[in-house]
């Protein structure tokens, strides 16, 4: 493993930022052991007595880990608090049974691979559960072509043609002037209404009430998922997307 490091500068440097603030981070801890001991008499410490380190290291991933589920039990507390908002799709942004049982909320960014990935299962649950709905919410976080991208959506969402641009967009590949301006004129829309929109204080809001549902929700990435109230994160194929759904059913 450390000669294909040496082998690759990119992997090497990323290995040695790894180890940075893993070490960053171990040192800390330690620290918070020690109060009052200076950083030099701790590293002679360190260099004397090597085998601390993997109990410091597992002491801090049990930390982290703990952090990391304390957060996770806080958004999953909130959800309920939102779900009415959470569930409520802007003008056309949405897909499926309008009455649908279930609704299946989908935080998405266009420059996400991991939403573009779960594109099919979301497609195959459409086609195969006729009871199912899909509320669409845009969440920009990987940058300014994510916002350009997601106003241009709100904007189709406004003229009732939100998957057409949506599908569009997303099979174009990233969300440049070059593949928005393709996935429009492939959605056919009306560009005055579309300059109009983007810049509408409708559309701004909406994306900034999503930004806002995210902190609240502890999310740290698209895709993100509310389903039956219950919050899911990462890539969802169609069977874990089913599943949740009649998990979801099943609670009702």
């Amino acid at each position: 493993m450390t000669e294909r490091l040496l082998r690759s500068p990119l992997a090497l440097a990323g290995a040695m930022l790894v180890s940075a603030l893993l070490g960053a981070g171990l040192f800390a801890l330690i620290l918070s052991w020690m109060p009052g001991i200076a950083g030099p008499a701790i590293r002679g410490y360190l260099l004397e007595h090597p085998e601390v380190l993997p109990e410091a290291m597992d002491r801090l991933q049990a930390r982290e880990t703990a952090r990391y589920e304390k957060a996770q039990q806080g958004a999953q507390a909130a959800v309920p608090q939102h779900l009415a908002q959470l569930q409520k799709p802007y003008a056309g942004a949405w897909a499926g049974n309008p009455n649908g049982d279930v609704t299946v909320v989908a935080f998405m960014d266009y420059a996400c691979g991991y939403c573009r990935a779960s594109l099919p299962g979301i497609e195959e649950l459409l086609a195969k559960d006729p009871n199912v709905r899909v509320v669409y919410r845009e969440f920009p976080v990987l940058g300014p072509e994510s916002v350009v991208a997601a106003r241009w959506a709100l904007a189709a969402a406004e003229q009732g043609k939100f998957r057409a641009f949506h599908d569009a967009l997303y099979g174009a590949g990233s969300p440049n002037v070059e593949n928005i301006t393709l996935a429009a004129g492939k959605a056919g829309l009306d560009k005055e209404l579309v300059n109009k929109a983007v810049q509408s204080k409708a559309v701004e809001q909406e994306i900034l009430a999503n930004h806002k549902l995210g902190e609240k929700l502890a999310m740290t990435g698209t895709p993100a998922w509310v389903i039956g109230g219950k919050l899911l994160s990462g890539a969802r194929d169609y069977a874990g997307l089913a599943a949740a759904v009649a998990e979801a059913r099943a609670g009702k």
